[in-house]
């Protein structure tokens, strides 16, 4: 007999946002934006309160403030979201072997057979919500369904702290009604010409002749066709190891002093090896990424002999990089890489560069980072050299 598939799709509601509800209880029931404080910062995450006033997740911070001037507005803190990300995906994991990490507050667990243990699959999805907000007081929406798109869109239906099933037989009739919108991989060209063909529900899309959608969409449409029959044969894929570690910066006015420029890099390198050393990981190919003020972006890659993960070297390879790449305006955005990854045992202290020193500094650092949060210590010359 072939059991029955069954997906659950996690999803944290306004992950950033709730946690500083939860930490600050004069947050709470009040509209929390959460991202950066410059003129060209974005929504990292919006509370359900600011999302009444039209606030969404990647708005521009300037338009978030127009739109909702009473807000409380809050800087991100990685390092705590990251930690508390990883509570989650414990309890997650607790329910299922196999689970698939798409963000720190979204996952994929394929849960078949599972439900033996339990009296339905429903169970199962009560059960993470309820243990969810008993460890850690945070609520998440769960989708269960037969594949991963319909698990995604189930967890979506009812948030937030939604839970819906969709059961086999149940999906066409729940698709129907559906802009076309709803199916993963449709964007607004996508939509646009559906629209014209006079297809704007997934049960009007059903009704298509493929032929006549491969005509217009191209491969994509036999994708497209299947998703909207409900039909999804992803596996769920336990997480993969990374394959870089970056970060980016753009700043509230463009840099070109020199001064600028390396407090930028040190910060971004100091960075990328807090986050390589977090979590054990070493690389050997570092990439600047630079992104001028005409919008005109450079990227240049050079990889080491030996891989790395401490601070100063992202940072003097990084100034090597930089030195090849001809300034001659306004730097909108600077960006620092690492790939090539592999455990940080591999990091052989016989690379120059890498002293006993530099590897007893990182190590005080991260201790107080991990401690006090990310902004606790950072090298003097960051400081110093800063606009």
């Amino acid at each position: 007999m072939v059991r029955q598939r069954w997906i659950l799709h996690a999803d944290m509601d306004a992950f950033y946002a709730s946690v500083e509800q939860r930490d600050h209880p004069e947050f709470r029931q009040q509209p929390v934006i959460v991202g950066g404080n410059s003129s060209r910062g974005v929504v990292a995450a919006a509370s359900y309160e600011a999302r009444q006033y039209g606030v969404r997740s990647a708005m521009p911070m300037a338009e978030a403030r127009r739109r909702c001037p009473q807000g409380i507005y809050v800087l991100p803190n990685m390092a705590k979201y990251a930690k508390i990300s990883g509570e989650i995906m414990q309890i997650l994991a607790s329910f299922s072997p196999v689970i698939e990490t798409l963000a720190l507050d979204e996952a994929f667990l394929d849960i078949t057979g599972m439900e033996l243990l339990h009296n339905d699959v429903v169970d199962i999805a009560v059960k993470i919500k309820e243990q969810i907000r008993a460890q850690l007081n945070l609520i998440i929406s769960v989708g269960v369904a037969p594949n991963k798109f319909l698990a995604k869109l189930a967890s979506a239906y009812n948030k937030p702290d939604g839970l819906m099933v969709i059961r086999p037989g149940e999906e066409l009739s729940l698709l129907s009604p559906l802009p076309v919108s709803k199916l993963w991989g449709v964007g607004e060209v996508t939509e646009r010409i559906l629209k014209s063909l006079q297809i704007e529900t997934i049960g009007q899309l059903r009704q298509i002749d493929p032929y006549t959608l491969e005509k217009h969409l191209g491969r994509y449409s036999i994708e497209l066709y299947n998703l909207a029959w409900g039909r999804d044969d992803r596996l769920v894929i336990p997480d993969r190891e990374a394959k870089s570690v970056g970060n980016e910066e753009t700043f509230s006015r463009d840099i070109q002093s020199q001064e600028s420029i390396l407090a930028a890099l040190l910060s971004l390198a100091e960075r990328v090896g807090w986050r390589l050393r977090k979590e054990g990981l070493c690389g050997k190919t570092i990439t600047l990424k630079v992104r001028f003020s005409s919008f005109r972006t450079v990227t240049r890659s050079l990889t080491l002999m030996q891989p790395i993960a401490i601070d100063e070297v992202i940072y003097h390879t990084a100034l090597q990089l930089m030195a090849i790449i001809p300034v001659k305006e306004g730097i909108r955005l600077l960006g620092i890489t690492v790939s090539g990854l592999g455990p940080r045992e591999q990091q052989l202290n016989l690379f120059n560069e890498v002293t006993d020193k530099q590897e007893k500094i990182a190590d005080a650092m991260d201790f107080l980072k991990e401690r006090f949060g990310t902004h606790i210590v950072t090298r003097g010359r960051v400081l110093e050299k800063r606009d």
